[in-house]
């Protein structure tokens, strides 16, 4: 497929030139890539109800001066949990600290973190619920009355010594707040849930991210890219950027609409915006198990998945728009999914619905 725009190789001295202004750019571009995050509640689009609440919160704990109560974040992946964050720490004006779960396996690797934050600082926690129960249960008193107990020597010589921390606040993110115990959930001041983006709001932040790249674009192949985003922003910064590699080396530099779909096609992404795994697991319901229902660990086994990220990244998006539904037997496709995949649902006269 050719695009305007797009001129053959002269050699020579040009070829140098264009060499030497690529590695320029990438160059610039990694640096350009960081800052994509927005940096305030300003910058941030969507999630307007939590933004405002969260401004409130924020402001009035830096009016008193003290730590900001502890906040909890949960939603499905790639929503701004992190992002959240920098900006929570950013106008507070303090430092922030970023681990996750999985990492602090250790009750001393918890301490070293905690005692090492200054006043009114930010600690975030991403998958907070993968926390191990030894280092949920240090957790508590810090996040309640900012002190630790670290036991000292083991056996009859044992002691324990209680640190005192400074004031801190605890941004925990998490996918699954279900797995969160109650102990720990109930000791987060600020709950927030985060919910998927509309195309509209997804179009500014495609736009947005497109000009800090210094990527001109059209703005119906923003609108593309956004309704193939699965309500995710960084789905749709992701596909901006290859978006962005098809129109430099198959076109002239910008992001058109005719540019944009060739390049969503090639990556197997349709204009619903369901990717090559999404139509395998609605594929493999219908064509081997007569539509459903059945169980999530048997789709795993016949897709070559893990259940538990079928469960965690591709099911809430196909439960979401329609394609599947939950029942007590396990998992059913509906009509929708079979219009999408172009398949007559009552073709077979032994299929039962």
């Amino acid at each position: 497929m050719n695009f305007p725009g797009r001129e053959e190789s002269t050699g020579g001295v040009m070829d140098d030139k264009i060499a030497f202004r690529t590695n320029s750019w990438d160059k610039e571009d990694k640096e350009l890539d960081r800052s994509l995050r927005p940096a305030g509640f300003d910058e941030f689009c969507g999630q307007q109800k939590v933004v405002s609440n969260l401004k409130v919160f924020v402001e009035a704990a830096r009016m008193r001066g003290e730590a900001l109560d502890h906040v909890l974040l949960h939603g499905p992946p790639g929503l701004g949990k992190t992002t959240l964050a920098n900006i929570i720490a950013n106008e507070l004006g303090v430092n922030l600290r970023l681990t996750s779960g999985p990492v602090l396996d250790k009750p001393g690797d918890l301490a070293g973190i905690l005692t090492n934050l200054e006043k009114n600082d930010v600690l975030f926690i991403d998958e907070i619920h993968r926390l191990s129960p030894v280092v949920e249960e240090y957790l508590y008193s810090a996040m309640e009355d900012y002190t630790i107990d670290i036991l000292i020597d083991k056996g009859p010589s044992a002691r324990s010594v209680q640190l005192t921390l400074n004031p801190f606040t605890l941004v925990g993110a998490t996918t699954r707040s279900g797995l969160l115990t109650s102990p720990l959930r109930a000791r987060f001041g600020i709950t927030c849930h985060l919910e998927y983006y509309n195309a509209d709001i997804l179009t500014g932040i495609i736009e947005r991210a497109a000009h800090i790249l210094r990527m001109p674009i059209i703005q119906v192949a923003a609108v593309e890219i956004a309704s193939r985003s699965r309500g995710t922003p960084r789905i749709a910064n992701a596909l901006l950027r290859r978006v962005r590699d098809f129109a430099q080396v198959k076109g002239d530099g910008t992001i058109t609409l005719e540019i944009t779909r060739y390049a969503l096609d090639a990556l197997n992404i349709d204009k619903h915006g369901l990717d090559e795994m999404d139509n395998r697991i609605l594929r493999t319901i219908i064509e081997k198990f007569r539509g459903g229902p059945v169980g999530l660990s048997t789709i795993a086994t016949a897709v070559g998945e893990d259940p538990g990220t079928i469960e965690e990244v591709y099911e809430p998006f196909l439960i979401k728009e329609g394609y599947i539904k939950r029942t007590p037997r396990g998992r059913e496709v509906t009509g929708i999914a079979y219009a999408n995949l172009g398949l007559n649902r009552y073709k077979d006269p032994d299929f039962l619905f």
